[in-house]
């Protein structure tokens, strides 16, 4: 396989893998070599690949209607937003294609609240280390320097502030007048997987509530059975006024949704925001088969299970290992921190243990896999994530 693709620009630092077909966790490249997927497509294909009902589903629909426009009544997205406002809590939902496009409707909502509350030149707090998207508002919006490199001027009207962080939000509140929304991931994917205690959360929600700001939850990575619950922030016991959600909705395919309740589920209008593509009978039709396998198969408790299964077989698997600084997550999302750069065990665990990983943040092994993982398939991921970083131990 050729090193560059000398037609497409060269936005990805692409491994020298083609895979070619796949099946629950296991996918198979062109040479019919077998590999093990821990990242799902980075959280996105939470139910395998080639799912049987998924498949049939896509094929169904695209025999019958694949797009119309929003200027017509879509059966199909109705009935979808009615389904995800059951299980959030929300009570509005804006379909788009992507969770960058999701986040964006979220903070036009938040310039929205502030011109109703008479607010010039608003604030959205935002945190560090945190990703919310490659648009010009979302990468202003995202806490890591490295992404935002060659973009300025980025948007104005973000306050960033450490994540997890009580005090530094108490402070943030003593001059609350231009803030309107705090924006915030429950677990920091591409920051390292980084978990946000419940009690952050919950002050975080008193705070918007004493304040009027709308508390908005990415949920790009973290939803749709991740963590363990059908949503991060329900850990916490709380209640968001806008969520956003993509990557795991569609099981790979295109669709993102901005969820919201209360005040804030009334302030898009006619004109205020739209998308061509988002939320076609296909991908609507996609996401319900999502929802439907989801329900039957109880996939947010298996995946909390299957989670703490990883979590504790890493834990005694490296328990010794010299570069080994924290083993950390909730569900199956979990990082693995080392204390030096390690992203070079991308291409390594493709080649030598056949397994797909992401590293983030260049210190952190981060392992995502198909929430329709079985036991013997995490233990099997634990055995070669341990082999990949055989070396020195702790006497």
């Amino acid at each position: 396989m050729p090193a560059t693709t000398p037609h497409l620009m060269q936005t990805y630092a692409r491994q020298a893998v083609s895979f070619v077909r796949g099946q629950g966790a296991r996918l198979w490249d062109a040479q019919g070599v077998e590999y093990l997927d821990a990242m799902a497509g980075v959280a996105v294909t939470n139910l395998g690949h080639g799912h049987p009902d998924i498949a049939a589903a896509i094929a169904d629909q695209a025999g019958m209607l694949l797009h119309t426009s929003n200027l017509f009544h879509i059966a199909g997205q109705e009935a979808l937003g009615a389904r995800l406002c059951a299980l959030s809590g929300m009570e509005r939902a804006f379909f788009c294609n992507s969770g960058a496009e999701a986040n964006e409707s979220a903070l036009k909502l938040a310039r929205l609240h502030a011109q109703r509350r008479q607010v010039a030149e608003p604030l959205v707090l935002v945190m560090d280390n945190s990703f919310h998207g490659r648009t010009l508002a979302t990468l202003a919006a995202t806490g890591n320097p490295a992404v935002q490199r060659g973009f300025a001027p980025l948007v104005p009207g973000f306050v960033r502030l450490p994540y997890d962080d009580l005090e530094a939000l108490q402070a943030a509140a003593r001059e609350p007048s231009r803030i309107v929304a705090v924006l915030v991931e429950t677990v920091q994917g591409e920051g390292g997987v980084r978990v946000a205690s419940a009690a952050y959360l919950r002050a975080l929600r008193r705070l918007c509530d004493a304040h009027q700001w709308l508390l908005m939850v990415d949920e790009v990575q973290t939803g749709m059975g991740r963590t363990g619950a059908w949503f991060g922030y329900q850990h916490a016991g709380i209640a968001p006024d806008v969520i956003t959600l993509a990557k795991g909705l569609g099981n790979g395919f295109p669709i993102g949704a901005c969820l919201a309740r209360g005040a804030a589920a009334q302030l898009f209008s006619p004109g205020h925001h739209g998308s061509t593509f988002g939320g076609s009978p296909l991908a609507c039709r996609v996401a319900s088969t999502v929802v439907d396998i989801m329900q039957r198969d109880d996939i947010p408790a298996r995946a909390a299970v299957l989670g703490l299964r990883l979590l504790a077989g890493l834990r005694q698997a490296l328990a010794r290992h010299a570069d080994v600084v924290a083993i950390r997550g909730l569900g199956l999302m979990v990082g693995i921190e080392l204390q030096r750069d390690c992203r070079e065990l991308v291409a390594r665990a493709l080649q030598e243990q056949r397994l797909l990983i992401t590293v983030t943040r260049e210190r952190t092994i981060r392992l995502l896999p198909p929430l329709v993982c079985n036991a013997a398939q995490i233990d099997d991921i634990v055995l070669r994530v341990a082999g990949l970083l055989t070396g020195p131990v702790r006497p």
